[in-house]
C-alpha cells in the first residue's frame, strides 16, 4: 500500500492536526495529583470520543482502581500483521506555573512551538500515531495493517495497573511488534532506542530512638539515625564510583570493541552530556565515557534523604529515624529481583548494632534490549529517512520505561522506541515544549511505517499473526 494519499491528506490537514493537538493538550491530566482525578477521567474521555472520531473500532475507556485506560482497535486485516501502539495521556504536576512563558495547560504556540505540560511527553509524540491512523483511514477507508490502542493514565507514577490490565488481556492483545514514542531524537537527528537500562526503587530507613531527643543531653550517647544513614550510604560505593555491594556486577555484560566504537559515533560525547547536565563535572568509573556509565553500566543513585528538622533556626534534636530514596539502573542480563536480594543482605550486613534499618521495595522494571536487525526496527529507520529525509541513530538510553519490558515479558514482541521530542524540549520541566516541525515529520514518519510493515512485512507466514476475535476483559 502506498500511502501518497495518506500523506497528501496529512499535509493539507496540518492546521487541524495541531488544533486536535491543542485540545488534547488543555487537559491538566496530573495523575500524581488527587485533585486532578477528574481532569484524568475528563481527559480519557475526550481521547476516546477522538479515537472514534478518527475511525477506530471497540473504544472503550477501561476503569482501574487508579486512572483509566484508554483502549482502541482496528482488526479488518486477518492477513496482516498487528501493530500494538502505546503511550500515555497522563502528565508531571505543574506546580511551577509562575516559570512558564505560558501557563501549563494553555498549550502557545510560539517560534515554531507548541508550549504545554505534556507536549512532548508523551501527548504530542503518542498524537503523531494517532493523526497517521486518521490520515490513514481518510484517505484510503483503511489501514495497512491491524492495530491495538492502549493509552494509559498512570505512567507518571509507576503504570501501577497496567501489568494486571495486560496480564488479563494476553490473549485479546496478542500482536506482533510494538510502536511507542516516548523518547527523544539526538540533536536534530533522528534516533531509535535499541537498549533501557532497567529500574529497582527502594527505600532505606534507618530507625533510632522511639522519640525525638535533646541533643545536649542525648548526643555522643545515642547514635543519630542520620549520621547512621550517612555512614551506610558511604559504603554503597566504593571510591572509584563503582558500585560496592558483593556480586553485584556478577551478570554485567563486557560489550565487544566493535559495540563500544559504534556508541562512539552514535551517542552524545563527554562535553554535551556535560553540557545537558548544566556544567556539572564528570564522575563514575574508570575507563568509560560518559554515555557508556549511563547506558551500558548500571549505578546506583540516592535520589533524596529526609529526617530531622527542617524548620527555620535551629532544634537540637537528634531524630527518631531518617530515610534514604534509592534507585538502580539495571542492564541486561541483571535481575532487579536478584539485586533487591543483593542490597537487603549487604544493608544487613553494614547496619550498625545500635540502630535498625528497613528496606522497602517501591518497584522494578526489566532492562530492554532488542535486536537492530529485526524487521520492524528496519521498517522503522525506512520510515525515518522517508519522513526525515536521512536515517536515524541507533542509541541506548540510560532510561527506564516499564511498559517496554513489560510488553516483552507478556507477549514476547520488541516495542519500536521512535523518538520525536528534541533534547531541549524540557520535558518534565517549565516550558515543554514541541517542535511543530517535528510534530509533524512524526505524523509522516508514522504513516510510513504503517505502510511498510503492511506491504514489505504483512504476509501471515512473517508474523505469529492471531485472531483478534477474543474479548478484552475489564
Amino acid at each position: 500500500m502506498t500511502p501518497a494519499q495518506s500523506l497528501t491528506y496529512a499535509r493539507s490537514h496540518q492546521s487541524q492536526f495541531l488544533a486536535d493537538l491543542l485540545e488534547f493538550l488543555r487537559f491538566p491530566s496530573v495523575s500524581a495529583q488527587p485533585q486532578h482525578a477528574p481532569d484524568v477521567k475528563r481527559c480519557a474521555s475526550w481521547l476516546a470520543d477522538h479515537l472514534r472520531r478518527v475511525g477506530l473500532d471497540d473504544v472503550a475507556i477501561i476503569p482501574t482502581a487508579g486512572s483509566p485506560i484508554v483502549y482502541a482497535q482496528w482488526t479488518q486485516l486477518p492477513d496482516r500483521p498487528t501493530v500494538l501502539i502505546y503511550g500515555h495521556y497522563d502528565v508531571q504536576p505543574a506546580d511551577d506555573a509562575d516559570t512558564w512563558r505560558s501557563p501549563p495547560f494553555d498549550p502557545t504556540v510560539h517560534r515554531g512551538a507548541v508550549y504545554a505540560r505534556g507536549a512532548s511527553d508523551d501527548k504530542g509524540q503518542m498524537f503523531t500515531h494517532v493523526k497517521a491512523l486518521q490520515a490513514h483511514l481518510e484517505a484510503k477507508r483503511s489501514l495497512p495493517v491491524n492495530v491495538k490502542c492502549i493509552f494509559e493514565g498512570e505512567e507518571e507514577v509507576g503504570s501501577t495497573h497496567l501489568a494486571s490490565f495486560l496480564e488479563r488481556n494476553q490473549e485479546a492483545l496478542r500482536s506482533d511488534v510494538a510502536l511507542m514514542s516516548d523518547t527523544q531524537m539526538l540533536a536534530d537527528r533522528p534516533a531509535i532506542v535499541y537498549a533501557l537500562r532497567g529500574a529497582l526503587n527502594l527505600e532505606l530507613e534507618v530507625q533510632g530512638p522511639s522519640r525525638e531527643l535533646h541533643s545536649g543531653l542525648f548526643g555522643g550517647a545515642i547514635h543519630n539515625p542520620i549520621e547512621a544513614l550517612s555512614e551506610m550510604i558511604a559504603r554503597l560505593h566504593t571510591l572509584d564510583g563503582r558500585v560496592a555491594i558483593p556480586h553485584f556486577y556478577d551478570q554485567v555484560r563486557l560489550w565487544s570493541e566493535k559495540e563500544r566504537v559504534d556508541m562512539a559515533h552514535s551517542g552524545p560525547s563527554d562535553e554535551q552530556i556535560l553540557r545537558e547536565a548544566g556544567g556539572a563535572f564528570r564522575w563514575g568509573e574508570r575507563n568509560y565515557s560518559l554515555y557508556e556509565r549511563t547506558t551500558i553500566r548500571p549505578t546506583l543513585t540516592v535520589n533524596g534523604i529526609s529526617g530531622g528538622y527542617h524548620g527555620p533556626g535551629t532544634k537540637a534534636v537528634i531524630p527518631s529515624h531518617a530515610t534514604a530514596k534509592l534507585s538502580f539502573r539495571l542492564v541486561p542480563d541483571q535481575d532487579p529481583l536478584e539485586i533487591e536480594r543483593q542490597f537487603r543482605r549487604y544493608i544487613a550486613d553494614i547496619t550498625p548494632s545500635t540502630i535498625r534499618s528497613i528496606v522497602r521495595t517501591n518497584s522494578y522494571a526489566q532492562p530492554v534490549l532488542t535486536d537492530r536487525r529485526h524487521r520492524a526496527m528496519r521498517a522503522a529507520a525506512l520510515a525515518y529517512a522517508r519522513g526525515f529525509g536521512e536515517m536515524p541513530v541507533y542509541v541506548r538510553s540510560g532510561g527506564t520505561i516499564p511498559v517496554v519490558g513489560l510488553l516483552q515479558e507478556k507477549f514476547g514482541i520488541p516495542t519500536v522506541l521512535m523518538g520525536f521530542a528534541s533534547p531541549n524540549d524540557q520535558r518534565h520541566g517549565s516550558d515543554e515544549k514541541l517542535n511543530l516541525d517535528s510534530y509533524y515529520k512524526g505524523i509522516e514518519v508514522s504513516i510510513w511505517f504503517f505502510s511498510i510493515i503492511g506491504k514489505n512485512l504483512g504476509v501471515k507466514a512473517d508474523f505469529p499473526y492471531e485472531s483478534s476475535e477474543s474479548k478484552l476483559s475489564q
